[in-house]
């Protein structure tokens, strides 16, 4: 845990962790400082409120909420806070996410949260969509950003262009 973390990473279950060390991951490569643990809207609902609701006192600016099945893990964050949330829905059950997705992205008017794909790919967007917000207020972030979509773009067009040199 950082002291100086600017996003709050919480998953339902430790087994979500696979999943979601990927959003830990893209924040690494922006060196945003996070801090990440585990908390469950029916296990341990008071722990997440409390989490949720002290977040802005305690630094945090984003909070990331990954869960499967029912997932209402995001929504009882964002119920608890002003703070943007984002959901990240993961495939731990026999419908491999979509159950997670459904729950994740069918919030009611008035709650908002930021809703992205099942598994390790939204995980990952996740915490490019967390340093999108940050760079708002942090024009370092932006930069790096910037430096991302730039490398990302130049090895696209260097695999195209291996590609036409073998045809």
């Amino acid at each position: 845990m950082e002291d100086n973390a600017k996003v709050l990473i919480l998953m339902g279950s430790d087994s979500d962790l696979p999943v979601m060390e990927e959003a830990a991951k893209a924040l690494k490569n922006f060196g945003i400082a996070y801090r990440m643990t585990v908390a469950s809207a029916h296990r341990t609902p008071e722990r997440a409120i409390k989490l949720s609701s002290e977040a802005r006192g305690n630094g945090i600016e984003v909070i990331i909420a990954g869960a499967g099945a029912a997932a209402h893990l995001a929504g009882v964050l964002a119920a608890k806070t002003t703070l943007p949330v984002i959901g990240v829905p993961i495939d731990a059950t026999p419908l491999n996410g979509m159950d997670a997705l459904l729950s994740t992205v069918q919030m009611p008017g008035g709650i908002p949260v930021a809703s992205m794909a099942i598994g390790k790919a939204g995980a990952k967007n996740a915490g490019i969509f967390a340093a999108e917000i940050l760079s708002i207020k942090y024009p370092e972030i932006a930069d790096r950003l910037a430096a991302f979509r730039k490398d990302m773009a130049e090895k696209v067009d260097e695999k195209a262009k291996k590609m036409e040199a073998n045809c």
